[in-house]
């Protein structure tokens, strides 16, 4: 499905529209040879010293902001990662290009992208990307000719481990690009991600901000940017620096971001800096779509945009947002709003309209007072609505991906109330976050009790039922899981994702064959790797190991980097005796991810049966150590030791088995390790 940009003349006056115009440079007289975007993700706009915050550092981005324009009333039209970023790197609204949330979108080729534009007028091109949300499979990599989104790939997480890299890492990365392509037009895109919850700036941050993390992981990126991309900004050099969208820190209950689009998540930071761009502090309204034209105008690239230059003297403009990631994942009503002048109104059953100038806090609910006004924007708002549900369909990867973000994934419905108004389920996402907060310190009790009463307040939320079942799930309490899962699958709320994990736990607990009747249908239709390798350990382990070799090659075929994949791949061949090959294809996941920890605990099986008991004790230390649910690694390394004489790692090996491995799986192997403690003694 393609989107293209349209105007409602109708509606002239709420939205300024300029897609037929096209965006000239008007700033410096020859074009940027180089220029670099920074997107800092969950960056608030009054978190920064040149937005006049005394209580964090940032003398980088206050240096640059002396240097060029900021941009005080700056807005995203997102509250979430990918959608947020595609308005960046397109210059459209998101009903224009259609990605409206973080999962179940991927940007269509016939968007021309800024990195398009740009290598089209010679530029070489280079995007680095801290996190899961900007993965090259959303297409934002069109028009790179370098995209380095090489965060830890290769597993779905199991926990809510974050899957990403810091700053230095990106940064890293980024700066021996830029200094390996000296003297050639460039553009990088840089994204840094640190921000994002949960806080936990590094040293010497975490101490210094201790009573404020969230501003200590602000001030480590600002340190990180300093010490590796200063070094490479010349007074040629063009940066334009934002954020995704900003972080809530409890504005309005709001944990976090993505529930609302008040003025803590929806307003960003931006700053210009740009030869021949005169310092100053520009108090206009502007918004994202505004950045891509204004690259354009310093690389003197046209392009037909229906934002503006901000390089020249800047109009007022209208502001198109929305939050949808409630809306279409636990079927809350859908948040929608515009920013018209000082005047901001948000859609919802409970609609809203503040005076931002007179009422920055949005304190005061004006609708009452200003009906005419809310009626006006309600109408502009309609006029450009596009079904947001329309051709979205999530992967059980993004689903498992995002849920280690905070993020969670679901389907609507499709009538709303003032029930159904997030105001009035505000309670439900703190909750939600608690859920993550709680299994992340290892209180899993806690963590599944809050579980259990949020699918008690909301029974008909998907997304409640889906959560509860990986706490479960985390608790090794896997036939409730099981059970919680089946529960969705027989309400016909069951995503695909769902049914995909449904299916894998009935694998790992011996029914295979109902796990085949489940996941079959799915991969029959479906694109989805973590499909295919669901599928194929089910095969597997009904004993068809040649049909579930077949699954395991077309997850390749669809991403070769699947490293879940190349590990399944091997130990299907592991299965069938083939050690040379399992060696060869648990080898190229490990190349892809070095820290899966099956791959590594099945290689050490390959070197056991060789003779390499070395080799083999080495993997089985690693695997339990990047996933300390490897109890079959620990249980190897114990009767290796046992074997070998080692007495003393054989009972520590022994006794860890038996305190943690499950009863109800290993059985057997405990009571046979309680034996040969029994005989050590």
């Amino acid at each position: 499905m393609s989107f293209r940009p349209f105007c409602v003349l109708a509606i002239a006056l709420l939205f300024a529209c300029r897609g037929s115009e096209r965006v000239a440079p008007v700033a410096a007289s020859e074009p940027a040879r180089d220029i670099i975007l920074i997107t800092i993700d969950t960056w608030r706009a009054d978190a920064a010293g040149f937005a006049g915050n005394a209580r964090v550092k940032t003398p980088f981005l206050d240096g640059l902001a002396r240097r060029g324009v900021v941009f005080s009333n700056a807005h995203a039209h997102n509250v979430v990662t990918l959608p947020s970023h595609t308005n960046i790197l397109t210059g459209l609204n998101p009903y224009e290009h259609g990605v409206r949330e973080n999962a179940g979108y991927v940007l269509d080729d016939k968007v021309d992208t800024l990195a398009e534009r740009l290598r089209a007028a010679g530029y070489t091109t280079g995007a680095f990307v801290a996190a899961f949300p900007l993965d090259a499979r959303f297409n934002l990599d069109q028009g790179f000719d370098h995209y380095d989104d090489n965060y830890g790939k290769g597993s779905i997480t199991s926990t809510f481990a974050l899957q990403e890299r810091g700053a230095d890492a990106v940064l890293d990365s980024a700066a021996r690009w830029w200094r390996e392509r000296e003297g050639q037009k460039r553009f990088a895109w840089i994204h840094l991600f640190d921000p994002h919850a949960p806080y936990t700036p590094k040293a010497p941050f975490d101490a210094e901000y201790r009573d404020r993390p969230y501003l200590g992981e602000v001030a480590a990126v600002d340190d990180a940017l300093a010490r590796q991309l200063g070094p490479l900004i010349t007074g040629n050099t063009m940066v334009v620096i934002t954020a995704d969208h900003g972080e809530a820190l409890g504005d309005h209950g709001e944990l976090t971001h993505g529930l609302f689009a008040y003025e803590s998540t929806l307003k960003v930071p931006l700053v210009v800096v740009a030869p021949g761009l005169t310092s100053r502090t520009e108090k206009a309204f502007v918004r994202h779509i505004d950045i891509a034209p204004t690259i354009l105008a310093a690389a003197r690239v046209e392009a037909a945009l229906p934002g503006q230059s901000l390089l020249g003297s800047v109009k007022q403009s209208d502001t198109y947002f929305e939050s949808l990631s409630t809306s279409l994942n636990r079927g809350w009503a859908p948040l929608t709003g515009l920013i018209q002048g000082d005047l901001k109104f948000i859609d919802l059953p409970l609609s809203e309209l503040y005076d931002l100038e007179k009422d920055p806090a949005e304190l005061k609910n004006l609708v009452s007072d200003q009906r005419r006004a809310a009626t006006a924007a309600r109408t502009a708002l309609r006029a450009v609505q596009v079904d947001p549900g329309e051709g979205r369909s999530v992967s059980s990867e993004e689903a498992a991906r995002l849920r280690s973000l905070g993020y969670f994934t679901g389907s609507a419905s499709a009538q709303f109330t003032e029930a159904d108004d997030p105001k009035n389920l505000v309670h439900v996402d703190a909750m939600l976050h608690q859920i993550i907060e709680h299994q992340q310190r290892g209180d899993a009790e806690e963590a599944l009790r809050i579980a259990r009463e949020v699918v008690r307040l909301q029974p008909k939320m998907a997304a409640g039922q889906e959560l509860l079942a990986f706490v479960l799930q985390q608790s090794e309490r896997i036939p409730e899981s099981i059970a919680a899962l089946e529960t969705l699958v027989r309400s016909g709320q069951a995503s695909a994702s769902s049914k995909t994990q449904l299916s894998k736990l009935l694998t790992e607990t011996g029914r295979a064959s109902e796990a085949l009747a489940l996941i079959a249908p799915i991969a029959a239709a479906s694109s989805d790797p973590e499909v295919f390798n669901a599928y194929g350990i089910a095969l597997s382990e009904a004993g068809r190991p040649a049909d579930a070799a077949t699954q395991f090659q077309r997850a390749i075929a669809v991403d070769p980097n699947n490293a879940p994949a190349w590990q399944n791949l091997g130990i299907a061949a592991l299965r069938i005796g083939d050690a040379r090959s399992a060696e060869q294809h648990l080898n190229r996941a490990l190349q892809l991810n070095p820290a899966l920890p099956l791959a590594l605990n099945s290689l050490g099986v390959v070197y056991a049966q060789r003779g390499d008991m070395n080799r083999a004790q080495q993997m089985w230390r690693q695997a339990f150590a990047n996933d300390r649910r490897q109890y079959d690694a620990l249980y190897n390394l114990a009767l290796v030791a046992l074997r070998n004489g080692d007495r003393d790692e054989a009972r520590r090996a022994f006794t860890e088995f038996v305190e943690i491995a499950p009863p109800a799986r290993y059985a057997r192997d405990i009571a046979a390790a309680r034996d040969a403690l029994r005989r050590i003694q």
